[in-house]
């Protein structure tokens, strides 16, 4: 299942699923259970296990655990982090049922254990671990290598909303969660503490899960029923034309990048357009994208008229200034989807007044009213247009843009998508797609060796490209990302970005044949 639940959606689906008449015990029983099937398959028959419980429901989870891993003959025991007579509910009903003697968390040595099974807190956790639970992930993470570890929901010490270390955190090698995956197993820094995670079904109906997910997921092919594969009678007319606005002679690099992944990813037809030095630079390196001068505002946004040139990249190599904000209105005011990357955004800095200096030392052409070309100026002319647009910032980028938003990268992301009026492509690790109308997914598929110099504009050419083939914006934007990992994937060590257009043949290929 591809879906990611909140914390209080979560909550939420639980409650549902109670109300429907499915009992909680029933639902905590369900887990146990899925607890210990995984467990059994981490470790041989007869081996030592150590059960931490919490004084939740997790703790709960770890109990049911316990008695069915005994009842298979394993060696268990089960240590919890408060007196079992100050347990509630149904966490306390399962220690009844347990029924063998319970230690203290404190003192803890994993030496007993093959495995140690971490029910001590779930997803839901909101403050720093410390005290005794900290002294415990402080003696059992250093034994990783020695002794196995199945964290329940997500490793103690997780957010599961937004993946965030509180203080301390387990580092398990398998996570075993319930329904869906909460976003901090996907976001970073929670995914290098889950190791792989297991989804169990424990019994809540399907339509809850309907009923209470926000449209979060993890990014994979569901996008694939709306790629557009070529018809048999399509042309290259037919495919969208998609036009890349280049940097100045030294920085042409960038554009022609963007225009390549644009180009390999399906635009029918292609264009660079620039000034007069950059055109001559462009024409040296390219075949089949063509090259056109466009050299002022007034001339790229005439060149837009043409409503055949669908889809428009700005923002590589541009460089920062009124100049490029001018011709992003230009490319705003046209008909056509835009995705602005890099130097289209930077330029339209709120009043950063350590950005401007920076920009005039480094020879970009600042104007002295740069203050009026701002955020709430992109946002304006995005809010009025028609046609999609998509924003394509890494960290420092979407700061710049947006100012110390509050929140998870998800948060982060969905709150501008809403103040922008566009689709929010938060680059990383982990990278956040997020549309306007709420709806968002995770990227988790995106190798380190996509951290090199350029990969970004092929990314914004790949979405670009999708775009001048009118496949949905939001849709175009995670398929992007996607197949932009996959190449990485697929490529390996020694990636340069020059590769990703060159493998992303293949990597459809196997798309296609999977759909």
């Amino acid at each position: 299942m591809h879906e990611l639940l909140t914390t209080d959606e979560m909550a939420e689906a639980d409650r549902r699923a109670v109300s429907l008449g499915v009992p909680s015990l029933t639902l905590m029983e369900n887990a146990g259970r899925a607890v210990a099937d995984e467990a059994a398959n981490m470790v041989p028959p007869g081996s030592r296990i150590a059960v931490l419980c919490g004084p939740g429901n997790n703790g709960g989870d770890g109990f049911v655990a316990a008695r069915l891993l005994k009842e298979r003959g394993f060696d268990v025991r089960v240590a919890c982090l408060v007196p079992v007579a100050e347990l509630k509910g149904d966490a306390a009903e399962m220690a009844k049922r347990w029924g063998d003697p319970v230690e203290s968390l404190e003192p803890f040595s994993p030496q007993f254990a093959t495995l140690v099974i971490d029910a001590i807190f779930g997803a839901g956790l909101t403050k720093d671990i410390e005290g005794v639970v900290a002294e415990v992930v402080k003696a059992l993470n250093p034994r990783q290598q020695e002794i196995g570890v199945l964290a329940v929901d997500v490793p103690t010490g997780i957010d599961g909303n937004s993946g965030a270390e509180r203080g301390f955190a387990v580092r398990a090698d398998r996570t075993i969660t319930f329904m869906c995956m909460k976003p901090g197993h996907v976001l970073f820094p929670g995914r290098t503490f889950c190791g792989k995670v297991v989804v169990a079904d424990i019994g809540i109906p399907q339509h809850v899960l309907n009923d209470v997910s926000s449209g979060l997921h993890v990014n994979s092919e569901l996008w694939a029923s709306l790629y557009p594969w070529p018809e048999p009678d399509g042309h290259k007319y037919t495919r969208g034309h998609a036009v890349v606005v280049s940097g100045p002679p030294l920085q042409t690099g960038a554009a022609r990048l963007g225009a390549r992944g644009a180009l390999r990813i399906g635009a029918g037809l292609v264009t660079l357009v620039g000034g007069t030095a950059s055109c001559a630079v462009n024409a040296m390196h390219s075949t089949a994208i063509m090259v056109r001068e466009v050299s002022t505002a007034d001339d790229l946004a005439k060149f837009l008229e043409d409503e055949r040139r669908n889809s428009v990249l700005i923002g590589p190599g541009s460089n920062v200034g009124a100049g490029t904000a001018r011709d992003v209105l230009a490319v705003l005011a046209s008909p056509a989807a835009v995705v602005l990357d890099a130097d289209a955004l930077t330029s339209f800095a709120n009043g950063d007044d350590a950005l401007l200096a920076a920009g005039g030392r480094m020879g970009f052409v600042v104007a002295h009213d740069d203050r009026q070309l701002s955020a709430n100026s992109l946002f304006a002319a995005i809010i009025t247009r028609t046609a999609p647009v998509v924003l394509t910032p890494h960290d420092g980028e979407f700061k710049r843009l947006f100012g110390d938003l509050k929140g998870s990268k998800l948060d982060r992301a969905r709150a501008a998508a809403k103040l922008s009026g566009a689709i929010v492509v938060l680059k990383g690790p982990d990278t956040v797609i997020a549309s306007p109308d709420g709806r968002a997914a995770i990227n988790a598929n995106a190798p380190p060796w996509l951290a090199t110099a350029g990969s970004g504009d092929v990314l914004a050419g790949f979405i670009t490209g999708l775009l001048a083939q009118k496949m949905p914006a939001f849709a175009a934007a995670c398929a992007a990302v996607w197949l932009h990992g996959e190449c990485a994937n697929a490529h390996g060590s020694c990636l340069i970005a020059e590769d990703l257009p060159e493998i992303l043949p293949s990597v459809l290929a196997k798309l296609k044949i999977h759909t």
